[in-house]
């Protein structure tokens, strides 16, 4: 017997089908546009979630010689180590007024940007802190708390330790800068007074002045010093939260993919179906 021809038989079967689905149309279009309405009725049912996310620099501690010190704080690997913590998540949920568990797979880190070339060793790493949930409020509140835990282990003991000297020595300069003040301000009184004093007590007077101004010059000089330092180990040194996390409403499902899904699918039963009912009317 001579072989079949499988080809033959498979363009049979197509045009067959194709005049099943030209004959029955109205079932691949009923369930094109039926498919499309649970589609759309599929993405409804998502409901809506809230996206927060909190901006976070990681801070660059530096020693008293202005070498960058590289610690676990500026890992990025180490901020997803600590956000996705039970610990982290249970005290965030806490005071966002959630449950202990409700962050656990709701919490995402990334680095903003990446510096290259000689300036990157000295580049302040950014790490965006994403939380979602079904909560405006809450979530943002999550995203915060998150944000504050991090900034709080972030920052090195060092450069806390910084932080405290410089305010100390600073408020130090402060009193001392107030008390000159009052002895300039007396001396600039006894130094009117003198005009009938004799030349050497005018000249004892005069001399405390110019003592006097020295010294408050010396002192407000070290005053700016001070205040730079501090401003800098606190803006730069320290991890801190450059924006807080504001919730924006998203889409749990998009509506056009699921619409589109649904009409497509939809679509391919009601040509089977067509297929099928047709193949049935012919056999009986």
């Amino acid at each position: 017997m001579p072989p079949a021809d499988t080809d033959a038989e498979r363009e049979v079967d197509l045009a067959r089908w194709r005049r099943s689905v030209v004959a029955l149309w109205w079932l691949p279009v009923a369930g094109l546009i039926l498919g499309a309405i649970l589609g759309v009725l599929f993405s409804l049912r998502g409901g809506t979630s809230y996206s927060a996310t909190a901006l976070i620099s990681l801070g660059q501690p530096v020693s008293p010689g202005g070498t960058v010190i590289n610690g676990f704080g500026q890992n990025p690997r180490a901020i997803s180590e600590i956000t996705s913590s039970a610990d982290a998540q249970a005290q965030a949920a806490k005071r966002a007024d959630l449950l202990p568990h409700a962050l656990r797979g709701h919490v995402s880190i990334a680095q903003v940007g990446t510096a290259t070339g000689s300036g990157s060793a000295r580049a302040t790493p950014l790490i965006s802190l994403t939380v979602t949930g079904k909560h405006e409020i809450n979530t943002a509140a999550a995203a915060n708390a998150l944000a504050d835990i991090v900034v709080g282990k972030t920052t090195a003991h060092y450069v806390g330790i910084k932080i405290k000297t410089f305010q100390i020595t600073l408020n130090h300069v402060d009193v001392q800068i107030a008390s000159v003040n009052k002895l300039l301000a007396a001396t600039l009184a006894a130094e009117k007074a003198a005009k009938s004093l004799d030349p050497l007590q005018q000249l004892v007077v005069v001399n405390e002045e110019d003592n006097a101004e020295t010294r408050l010059g010396n002192l407000i000089a070290q005053q700016e010093t001070l205040q730079q330092q501090l401003a800098f180990a606190k803006t730069v040194e320290s991890a801190e939260v450059v924006d807080r996390a504001v919730a924006t409403k998203t889409s749990a499902r998009s509506k056009k993919s699921s619409l589109l899904i649904g009409a497509l699918v939809g679509l391919l039963l009601g040509a089977i179906a067509a297929i099928v009912a047709d193949g049935r009317r012919r056999v009986a």
